[in-house]
């Protein structure tokens, strides 16, 4: 009779086996890129940001002056000079700064693509969330009818005088322990909503029904890190502020070249007067000293602080890969250990036909309800590892 009741009991864990990508979570997530506050805060400070660079590389405003000199002792008539001149640095580093400025609006999006895949995967990893608790919630609901159709049995035999007191309790308590646990899951269940909501700037979302349908394997572990190199932005963002610093090299050595100044003079004295353009440039001595070799070792810091970063993320991503793959793999050998299993239904048909004690049906149920409380674990953690190892794709 136990062999039989293990055998049922794996069927009834299998139903909640398969996973995957779901065309409403996706609706979901679009959404919630749209509504959230953070992300929108973001982008209006990169269209400030973007404004700003562009500002770095405009002329300065051009400068007028004029004299006019009555006093004094002279025989002609007063003097008088005006003069219009525009000073601008030399052309080509107009063109190095436009270069990084294109450079500076790459590592924003990048900045802000990262942020927008970290709350995306924070709102996935709470769709996981409520997805499992979705599940718990149906299945704690069956187990509080059960627990109240023994107590109402064990209550009618209390009543005939058949069992004592003791045992009355225990089945009531068993009674109320499963109405406590039905209520917790109640309150996170509100809770994780309460999240999505807040992530999706401050509107609800429709999320009672998520379902998942069978999803393709992750790829081998280096095509997936390659695929990140690619497409994660918070790898991407190293390499932009690399790209970045290299043009403020560029930049610096070009501002070594001389300022330019070209206008318009004219003097007049005595119905004499002169007129016509000036020219005129800088002597590059103080201002530029040791500002390429600056830029120089920013670059250095910038190149070496990039390979050790992008060597946590790679020893992270092993770490996740290696994790994912040991829940996968025991998440499967619970999977088809206990396939075909109806056991809870099996053991309470068994305690109404008088095969089991309360005490020894408590205690065997209690250890079916552990084993597919651990497996919706790990079912869980499963889908938030790869969703994890996937964010890129967000």
């Amino acid at each position: 009779m136990f062999r039989y009741i293990v055998s049922a009991f794996c069927g009834f864990l299998i139903s909640t086996g398969s996973f995957g990508q779901n065309t409403g979570r996706n609706d979901i997530l679009k959404e919630i890129s749209q509504n959230n506050r953070q992300l929108q805060a973001y982008q209006s400070f990169i269209r400030s940001q973007k404004l700003g660079n562009k500002t770095e590389n405009n002329l300065p405003d051009p400068q007028a002056s004029a004299y006019y000199l009555p006093f004094g002792e002279h025989e002609t008539e007063d003097y008088y000079e005006y003069q219009i001149s525009q000073r601008f640095e030399f052309p080509t580093v107009y063109a190095a700064r436009s270069k990084r400025i294109d450079k500076q609006k790459k590592l924003l999006e990048l900045e802000y693509d990262a942020m927008r895949q970290e709350v995306l995967l924070q709102a996935k990893k709470e769709l996981f969330e409520l997805q499992i608790l979705q599940q718990r919630e149906e299945l704690e609901q069956q187990r509080l009818e059960q627990a109240q159709q023994v107590y109402k049995q064990i209550q009618r035999l209390f009543d005939a005088e058949q069992i004592g007191i003791l045992e009355l309790n225990k089945a009531k308590v068993a009674w109320l322990q499963q109405q406590f646990e039905l209520d917790q899951i109640e309150i996170e269940m509100k809770n994780t909503l309460m999240e999505l909501q807040k992530l999706n700037g401050g509107n609800p979302v429709q999320a009672d029904e998520i379902l998942f349908i069978e999803d393709a394997e992750v790829a081998e572990m280096q095509v997936l890190w390659n695929e990140k190199l690619s497409a994660d932005a918070e790898v991407q963002m190293l390499t932009a502020l690399e790209a970045v610093a290299e043009q403020q090299v560029k930049l610096q050595k070009n501002k070594i070249l001389p300022d330019l100044t070209i206008g318009y003079n004219y003097q007049g004295v005595n119905s004499t007067n002169y007129s016509g353009f000036l020219g005129g440039l800088s002597i590059p001595l103080w201002n530029s000293k040791n500002k390429v070799r600056a830029a120089k070792a920013q670059l250095e810091y910038v190149q070496a602080n990039a390979g050790a970063e992008t060597a946590q993320f790679y020893t992270r991503f092993q770490e996740n890969y290696r994790q994912y793959q040991l829940i996968k793999q025991k998440y499967e050998e619970y999977r088809d250990t206990f396939k075909d299993l109806n056991s809870e239904e099996l053991l309470f048909k068994a305690y109404e036909l008088g095969e089991f004690s309360f005490l020894d049906y408590y205690r065997e149920v209690e250890f079916y309800r552990q084993a597919h409380n651990k497996m919706l674990e790990m079912q869980k953690e499963l889908f938030q590892l790869k969703a994890q190892l996937l964010k890129h794709q967000l």
